[in-house]
Order: C-alpha cells, then sequence, then structure tokens
C-alpha cells in the first residue's frame, strides 16, 4: 500500500519544469524517501535505474573514471551490461548517498549534460558535504522530506485532499467548525498523536484498524537510530550524541523545559555538547528550538543559539521512549497532560518544521514572560501559544498589548477548542497546526 506524501506534487511539479536540475532528497531514516521515488518513477519514466550504495557497494567505483555521465554510466553498464540508459525517458536514483558522498560531485555534470534526470537520496545521518570534493552548487535542487504530517495522515485514513482546504475556510473565516467535525479530527488527531508519521507504523495501523505493533515498531526504528549514530558518528562522539538523544524526554518532562547539561552528564561542559545537539538536529531526528533574544523582527539573526529547547521530529517515537507507565496513561486514559505539557509542545514543534516555519521561543529573565513558539507574517511577529487547558494566557496577552513589542499586534493560541478570536488572539485546535502557513498567507 502506498501512503500518498506531500513529495507526490513536488516531484511531479519537478519533472513539469523543462528547467529541472538533479535533485537531493534529505530526510531522516524510514520517513518514506525510497518509496516515494520509486513511486514517482513508476509513473513517469519508461526506464528507471536504481543504485543503493548500502546493499550495492560495488558501485561505490562508478566514479574512478571521473564524473562526467559518460565516465559514470560506463562503469555502471560494465558491473550491469542489461542496464539501459535512453535520454530523455531514464530516471537514475542513487540512494543511501551518505554511504558514497562523492557521488554528489557528478551532479554538476549530469545538469550540464542534461540527457538523464538524477535524483539522490540519503539519511541525514552521516552525510558530510565537507568530504565532497564539489558541492554542485547552482547545478541542483534540494527537498527536505518529514515523517507524514496530519494531513498526509488523513489522507491515508482515506479521507478526500478537499480536508484540508474545508479546515483552512474554517479559520481563515474564523468560523466555529461543526461539532461533528471538531470531535472527528480530534480523535484523528489523538490517533495520529501516539502513532506519529513513520510510514511502517502508520501502514500497521491502516492495514489492521488497529495499534497492535506499533508500538514495537517504533521502538524498533529508535534501536535503528542509535545503530545509526554509532556507525556515522566519530569517536567520542558517539557517547555523547546517544547521551544528548536518550535524554530528550527528561528534558521535556521539567516545567522549564530549556536544555539542561545537567540532565546529560553531570559537570558536562557546554562546548563539548552542543555540537552534538545539532548533529542529531541535522540528522532529523530532532528539533532545536532557540530562544529569541527579544521579541521583535526579524527572526532570523536573533537568537541565542546556546539558548534552546529540544524536540522529537516525530511525536509517536517520542512516546514509544517514554516509561511504560506514561505511555499506558497517554494510550489508556488519553491523558496528554502527562510530561508537562510537552506532548503539546513537541506536536507544534513538529509541525511547524513540517511547514517550514521558523521554531523559535521566548522567556525573559528574572520574569514569567514566557512564549512557547513565534511565527510571523509579512509584517507581524505572531506570539504562539500552546495551552494543554483553554485558559487565560497570560504571556500571550502582556506581548500583544504592552507598547514594549510594537511588531506583536496578535496572537495565536492552539488548545483543546473550536476555532475562536477575543482579545487579537485567535484561538485554534491543536490539529490546525500543519496549516498555520497557509492560514497566514490567506489570512482576512
Amino acid at each position: 500500500m502506498y501512503l500518498k506524501r506531500n513529495i507526490d506534487e513536488y516531484l511531479k511539479n519537478w519533472k513539469a519544469d523543462k528547467d529541472r536540475k538533479p535533485l537531493i532528497i534529505k530526510g531522516a531514516r524510514q520517513i518514506g524517501k525510497t518509496e516515494s521515488i520509486r513511486n514517482f518513477a513508476r509513473s513517469n519514466y519508461s526506464n528507471f535505474i536504481e543504485i543503493n550504495f548500502i546493499e550495492q557497494p560495488a558501485y561505490k567505483t562508478i566514479t574512478e573514471d571521473g564524473y562526467s555521465p559518460e565516465a559514470i554510466l560506463k562503469v555502471m553498464s560494465r558491473l550491469n551490461p542489461s542496464l539501459k540508459f535512453i535520454p530523455g525517458e531514464t530516471l537514475i536514483f542513487f540512494d543511501e548517498i551518505q554511504d558514497f558522498p562523492d557521488i554528489t560531485t557528478s551532479l554538476k555534470f549530469f545538469c550540464i549534460d542534461g540527457k538523464y534526470d538524477v535524483i539522490m537520496s540519503g539519511s541525514m545521518l552521516g552525510i558530510n558535504y565537507n568530504t565532497i570534493r564539489s558541492n554542485s552548487v547552482g547545478y541542483k535542487s534540494d527537498y527536505t522530506m518529514y515523517s507524514l504530517d496530519f494531513f498526509e495522515f488523513l489522507l491515508a485514513k482515506g479521507y478526500d485532499e478537499k480536508i484540508k482546504a474545508e479546515i483552512l475556510d474554517y479559520m481563515i473565516n474564523h468560523k466555529p467548525m461543526p461539532q461533528s467535525l471538531l470531535d472527528t479530527m480530534f480523535s484523528c488527531f489523538l490517533d495520529y498523536t501516539i502513532l506519529g508519521g513513520m510510514p511502517e507504523v502508520v501502514s500497521k495501523y491502516i492495514s489492521t484498524n488497529t495499534f497492535s505493533g506499533t508500538l514495537e515498531t517504533q521502538r524498533q526504528i529508535i534501536t535503528d537510530y542509535k545503530e545509526d549514530i554509532r556507525k556515522y558518528a566519530e569517536g567520542t562522539e558517539q557517547t555523547r550524541i546517544l547521551r544528548v538523544f536518550d535524554s530528550i524526554p527528561a528534558q521535556l518532562a521539567k516545567d522549564n523545559k530549556k536544555f539542561q547539561l545537567s540532565t546529560v552528564e553531570k559537570k558536562a561542559r557546554f562546548s563539548d555538547y552542543v555540537g552534538c545537539v545539532e548533529w542529531i538536529a541535522d540528522a532529523g531526528i530532532a528539533i532545536k528550538c532557540n530562544m529569541l533574544n527579544y521579541p521583535e523582527l526579524p527572526i532570523n539573526g536573533n537568537t541565542d543559539s546556546e539558548k534552546f529547547k529540544i524536540y522529537f521530529a516525530d511525536t509517536g517515537l517520542f512516546i514509544s521512549m517514554l516509561d511504560d507507565e506514561a505511555a499506558d496513561d497517554l494510550r489508556q486514559n488519553k491523558n496528554f497532560d502527562i510530561y508537562k505539557g510537552a506532548l503539546y509542545e513537541n506536536l507544534t514543534a513538529e509541525a511547524l518544521l513540517k511547514i517550514g516555519l521558523p521554531i523559535c521561543y521566548y522567556k525573559k529573565e528574572n520574569s514569567t514572560l514566557e512564549e512557547d513558539f513565534f511565527i510571523r507574517d509579512q509584517k507581524n511577529l505572531i506570539p504562539l501559544e500552546v495551552k494543554s487547558a483553554n485558559g487565560r494566557s497570560k504571556s500571550l496577552s502582556q506581548l500583544i498589548k504592552s507598547d514594549a513589542y510594537p511588531d506583536i499586534k496578535y496572537g495565536i493560541k492552539l488548545a483543546h477548542a473550536n476555532i475562536g478570536f477575543a482579545n487579537n488572539v485567535y484561538t485554534f485546535p491543536y490539529f490546525c497546526a500543519f496549516l498555520l502557513k497557509d492560514y497566514i498567507h490567506g489570512k482576512k
């Protein structure tokens, strides 16, 4: 069963562009990159060649005579004489390029040649562009893929694509949803929260209409991630990266969710660990949320990279790492308040990551003023608060009303509530987070 993905439309548009460049698709392991590319190839090319550098290590010799398409295809045909190279009808797919990053040097030459479409893919784990002779700048396109977002999950459950436009219409017009739709979406969102968006997990759930086996699959993915850290991280960094990775649930369990090294290792030095946080974020398995220096525009360049929170890039995997009692409480009692609201924040950080919005927060020193996230429209900085209960938002109100923050005119609150508006605060249900970018662009 193929799960429809957001990348499908991107690949369709890429193919339609007569000036298309070779494409690199990056992302964490097991998020569906390979299957999406294969599905695209089956529908759009009469000739498809797939080379996997982990399963077929002999192909790591294909650049031995140079990086030109002619040289590479010659070696490929020597290794497998049955391969056909038909100009204008062939997609060449190089997979698991983290095990042979030098192949990316050829992108420039494939781009100039223009006879064959080329897609490269690989886990972010271990991809080190410093080892590449030439990064083919200007001769390639890049796309970062993630696990399924809530919209993709709804498609997997059989909902029509029109559901996205329907929910967005209620948001833009600030109209409460019918109770039946609200209840249905919250029910789906609960399932999505527990499952996350890893394709293998979602496929098991869809095929059986139960959660049987999903937790075991999630925990195996966590084990695989740790094995990849051991494989691709260098030297003493392996142990430190694993410590940071294992500490994330404990970091989020605190009232103050700012990353604290003492949770990782007593007497640890920041300089020893900051690169480890960046590593797992670059690997696509965690999200680093930097603190704003001050709530004002612009966002880029206005953050302190040494003060941050860290979230999982897939909330379902986060839940699978909780202790059994906490996980059972969530699954059996639908208790989202476990881990002091961390699930709500993690779900929002994940949604922002997947739609390409900034991920940052603010906490005023020696003050109760703290805001979970900030996004922006063309003119305004927008505080985004995630409420575990649909109550008053003291910090949100202060940011909007105070003359000290002229870039802030209104705010957004995500809660277990219907759509509403009061005191310059727009309230949306949690599950609407995946539409915030579309909402900002279409806001009336």
